[in-house]
């Protein structure tokens, strides 16, 4: 009988731990428009022919973008790549000092090069995401932040 209770709470276990996640991908006929591809609060966008990748992964981000940020187009292209220089620039500053600066924080290096064009749906969730980051975790990388 032990072995029965054993043998049952093992295969709970095993299907209570596997779950299935859902991919949710937005698919649009527009030719030249990035793809995204959302996982609960994972935003990615990538494009192949630039061989460049940017995924977004932070509990409330989404939900944040779709609620708080401002709507496309509010920011000219040329704006959102100079915060993004600066804000890139020092959060690469902030990664290589991790005694400094908290390294759960800013755990990778973002490889945002300002001599390649991204197009504005990148630099817009950059944008985004920099914003969102400083709010929600009190932090300034530069300049004035909106508080949004």
């Amino acid at each position: 009988m032990k072995n029965y209770v054993y043998i049952f709470i093992l295969l709970f276990t095993i299907v209570a731990c596997s779950t299935t996640s859902k991919n949710n991908i937005a698919n649009n006929t527009n030719p030249g428009h990035t793809p995204k591809v959302a996982v609960n609060d994972t935003v990615r966008i990538a494009n192949d022919s630039l061989e460049y990748e940017v995924i977004i992964i932070d509990n409330g981000f989404s939900t944040w973008l779709a609620a708080t940020a401002l709507p496309r187009n509010y920011y000219s292209l040329s704006y959102l790549e100079n915060k993004n220089n600066l804000y890139v620039t020092e959060w690469n500053n902030r990664v290589l000092q991790p005694q400094r600066y908290n390294p759960s924080l800013y755990e990778m290096r973002i490889d945002y090069q300002p001599n390649i064009h991204y197009g504005y749906e990148v630099n817009y969730l950059i944008y985004n995401y920099m914003i969102y980051f400083q709010n929600t975790y009190k932090q300034k990388l530069y300049g004035y932040v909106p508080i949004r």
